[in-house]
């Protein structure tokens, strides 16, 4: 298993950082990076795609369920109803997740690579027909070494974090019925979330490599504007209609 996954996923984004350090003028890690980034993140946009659409819809549908759940006080009638409604809206509540799995193996290969460092052990596994540098270094535009973890990344990469998560909450419709206990609870554990995994983000990304930590930042600001531009998109063909 260990053999096909680097094979598989390790071996080829290796391969197309070494690639993109190459051809930038300068060779510069942190435009490689970058660029390495907005192609793995343009090879699973269908994917992205659908897995924003999903947890958008399942966002929608939140206080219908709401509803469910305070209708139906046993478990069994709750779940029937549930999926009636998942059906009449045609949502699927699992196709939210299957996207983000399915993009975990590129997240853990992206790990490993900066992980194990860009040295001769790692440059090792280079294709042949791409020129192996004979060492990468790390200090991008002269400046920041991506070796090393960096602050500054690590809070961009949380603002990023926040951004994104607060597009979805905000636009979400708010129905409360009188007496709703259950309601203010989800409130504050959305609440809470919000804020919870930006922090949390900032103090895992103190603890990576700055270049890693630049990845999950790129990632994170271009699946945030892939959010904006959807739902953007969205509220045009509502208006339209």
């Amino acid at each position: 298993m260990a053999t096909i996954f680097q094979t598989i996923f390790y071996q080829p984004i290796l391969n197309l950082l070494v690639f993109l350090y190459n051809i930038i003028p300068g060779q510069d890690i942190g435009l490689a990076i970058i660029l390495m980034t907005v192609v793995i993140k343009l090879i699973l946009l269908p994917l992205s795609k659908q897995s924003i659409k999903s947890q958008k819809a399942l966002q929608e549908l939140q206080p219908k369920i709401e509803e469910i759940k305070k209708k139906h006080a046993n478990k069994e009638e709750q779940g029937r109803a549930m999926m009636q409604l998942y059906k009449q809206e045609k949502v699927n509540p699992f196709s939210s997740c299957l996207p983000l799995l399915v993009q975990l193996p590129f997240l853990w290969a992206v790990f490993r690579v900066f992980r194990d460092g860009l040295n001769n052990h790692s440059l090792n596994y280079v294709y042949s027909f791409i020129s192996r540098p004979e060492a990468i270094n790390s200090v991008s535009l002269g400046l920041v070494d991506l070796a090393k973890p960096n602050a500054v990344l690590a809070v961009l990469a949380g603002l990023a974090q926040f951004w994104q998560a607060k597009m979805m909450t905000t636009k979400r419709p708010e129905v409360r019925a009188n007496g709703a206990k259950d309601e203010d609870m989800m409130a504050v554990m959305n609440k809470q979330m919000l804020y919870f995994m930006p922090v949390l983000t900032v103090v895992i990304g103190l603890s990576f490599p700055g270049g890693l930590t630049l990845y999950w930042f790129v990632t994170t600001l271009l699946t945030a504007l892939q959010q904006l531009y959807l739902f953007k998109k969205k509220e045009k063909a509502i208006e339209v209609k």
